[in-house]
């Protein structure tokens, strides 16, 4: 190795060498052989052949050469893929020690350090830089997890929220946000606003829900309950419903709502989906037929997403700032001193992009946008607020949002770790989500504290009450009534009286999919 590194640090020289050495004994014997000739002849050809072997056998050493009898199993591969892919993408990659360039001598050392650990999940666990990391995740069916970013889940087709009892006990229950369309909870006509306790019989607890409701279990009975101002008592009424793969659509809702010789857009949109972002762009051409005078986007179960589709939706809005800084992204160092400028910046979009077309966005070139949010409200989400936010008036609805202002992409088990890369694994299928991007808007400001109603944006504070959420698009819905208020006569509504203000929802359905509440970007 010592000469190896000499032979780099002085390879000009060396090289030299070795070409006066073949040219002298080439002209001594070249009437004797006729292959040495043609070897003369190639001489500058067949040594730097030679000396690329050299470098390419010494520096794949490290990786790729094991002893014999050292036996390698599936388990060793997929963490040998975690390290590289952290060491690689990983945002905070240069602050893990495990993860240095150098921690390891060679591939049976790495496996060796690796073996200590339960499970590939323990594993890539190890790695992550806490607390400031709280959003990296690793999946075992890479296929769901890009379905799910297609808004394709195994589902009831309930969207719903869950809340720990009033009474400080560790029960807990659901509420249901909205019902997916085509699905078994909209076949058997539950409706937005039901309160449920019990799933196949067993009442909710902090210990129990997550197999209850996000198990193996493809058949679930659903009871419903009493809200009994926030400690639920169960009715008797029961729905049977079966979880089956559903496509919704993200686009829930785009009407025009008139009211005081306004008229007003709605769009309750519900994930950033790539795959209708032109369906997303043909409701903005309505909105523009229609000629609204101000717009609502309802975003308040709107986990996240494509970081593209959030551009898009910004565009869409305010389009009269063309190629302009939308947003700016920081990578680790790696990956900056490999790209330039232009891949860290999202500019503003005049078209949207598909794999086989283009398509002229429908921009609405608003001066100011309306966000209904909540505290589900996450990455994308928060983006599309934060950017348009320097150069429209930008106004919230609702109460603090999550505060993730990281995204990722999925890494794969393959040479340059994507899905179409050359040797993908197939004995697994894992991938992961790792934190490799931050993401702000052109002033380099983000919210990593939520976006806060009333504090670091002018708007509503207004929460749900779970006890009286009204209809999604209709003035029965609070937070839509106390927006459209907000917009014709300046008024600011107060929290309901008969709202529980101390009970919070601590997860959702929406978490539990492979896609989570992921903002994610593409190589």
């Amino acid at each position: 190795m010592c000469i190896f590194k000499y032979v780099l640090k002085n390879k000009k020289k060396m090289l030299w060498c070795v070409l006066l050495f073949y040219e002298y004994q080439l002209k001594r014997i070249q009437n004797d052989c006729f292959y040495l000739k043609i070897m003369f002849m190639n001489k500058y050809i067949l040594i730097s052949l030679l000396f690329i072997s050299v470098f390419s056998v010494s520096c794949s050493k490290e990786e790729k050469v094991l002893p014999e009898t050292f036996q390698v199993t599936s388990a060793d591969e997929i963490n040998a893929f975690i390290w590289k892919g952290l060491n690689s993408y990983y945002l905070w990659q240069k602050e893990v020690p495990t993860l240095a360039d150098t921690r390891f001598k060679n591939l049976e050392e790495k496996h060796i350090y690796f073996r200590r650990y339960s499970s590939s999940e323990a594993t890539f666990n190890s790695l992550l830089k806490k607390p400031e990391d709280r959003f990296s995740w690793i999946v075992d069916d890479y296929v769901a997890l890009e379905n799910s970013f297609q808004g394709i889940n195994l589902s009831t087709g309930l969207d719903f929220g869950l809340v720990r009892y009033q009474d400080n006990s560790s029960n807990i229950f659901g509420y249901v946000r909205y019902v997916i369309p085509n699905s078994s909870a909209a076949a058997e006509k539950m409706e937005r606003g039901m309160i449920f306790n019990t799933i196949n019989g067993e009442i909710l607890t902090d210990q129990n829900y997550s197999s209850l409701l996000f198990g193996d279990n493809i058949a679930v009975s659903v009871g419903l309950a009493a809200y009994n101002g926030g400690n639920p008592q169960a009715n008797g009424t029961q729905y049977d419903l079966t979880k089956t793969e559903i496509t919704e659509n993200p686009i829930a809702i785009a009407k025009v709502i008139e009211t005081d010789n306004k008229k007003i857009g709605y769009l309750l949109y519900n994930q950033f989906v790539s795959s209708y972002d032109v369906d997303l762009n043909t409701k903005f051409d309505y909105f523009k037929s229609e000629n609204i005078d101000d717009l609502i986007i309802d975003l308040r179960y709107n986990g996240g997403g494509s970081v593209q589709s959030a551009t898009y939706l910004g565009s869409m809005v305010a389009g009269q700032f063309p190629n302009e800084v939308y947003s700016k992204q920081r990578w680790n160092e790696k990956i900056v001193a490999q790209v330039s400028s232009d891949f860290l910046t999202n500019r503003f979009a005049t078209k949207i992009t598909t794999s086989d077309s283009e398509v002229a966005i429908n921009s609405l070139e608003l001066p100011r946008v309306y966000f209904i949010v909540s505290g589900s409200s996450a990455s994308a989400s928060e983006l599309v607020i934060s950017s348009l936010n320097p150069y429209i008036a930008v106004r919230v609805i609702g109460v603090e949002t999550v505060g993730k202002q990281v995204g990722s992409v999925t890494l794969y088990d393959s040479d340059n770790l994507q899905r179409s890369g050359a040797n993908l694994n197939t004995k697994h299928s894992y991938a992961m989500q790792p934190i490799v991007l931050e993401i702000t808007d052109k002033n380099g400001i983000n919210y990593p504290g939520g976006i806060i109603p009333e504090v670091n944006f002018s708007g509503v504070e207004i929460k749900e009450n779970f006890g009286n959420l009204g209809v999604l698009g209709e003035r029965t819905d609070p937070l839509l009534d106390s927006a459209l208020k907000y917009i014709t006569t300046g008024a600011k509504a107060t929290r309901q009286k008969n709202s529980v203000t101390t009970q919070e929802e601590f997860f959702n359905s929406k978490l539990a999919t492979p896609a989570g509440n992921n903002m994610y970007s593409k190589f």
